[in-house]
């Protein structure tokens, strides 16, 4: 999960242009340029879809009853806290990303209609919680 949270914040703080990807720099004309290594640079908006599946996977490894979180009330805390990020992640981008004039926040910006798919995989990640309760 920490591998995945550092793979999203280093793409969104230290990868990423300025003004996002393919913003074009009104003075040269030409395309912002992006910071970090090549690889990266070269992933763009891909390098979400690799921290957040980090993430999922470390949560879904969290699910298993070897681990704290996978058995007795850490199955509960893991589901229900799952499919309330989820919910809370779905409705903060609908509520103030999809208007005219979407506000500037962090990751959501870049992320437009896959914060749908976001949200959608934290519930998936919960409904993995709900099959190991007893």
């Amino acid at each position: 999960m920490v591998l995945g949270i550092a793979w999203i914040l280093y793409t969104y703080v230290g990868v990423r242009p300025e003004d996002g990807w393919g913003a074009i720099n009104l003075d040269t004309g030409k395309e912002n340029a992006a910071g970090g290594p090549g690889f990266m640079q070269d992933l763009e908006n891909w390098n979400y879809l690799i921290g957040f599946g980090l993430f999922f996977v470390g949560l879904l490894a969290a699910a298993h009853p070897s681990t704290p979180l996978g058995r007795g009330r850490g199955v509960v805390v893991g589901m229900l806290g799952c499919f309330l990020l989820g919910l809370v992640w779905i409705c903060c981008y609908y509520i103030f990303l999809t208007g005219q004039d979407p506000a500037d926040i962090p990751i959501f910006n870049d992320l437009g209609q896959k914060n749908l798919f976001v949200g959608i995989g934290f519930m998936a990640t919960g409904f993995a919680f709900a099959t190991r309760w007893e």
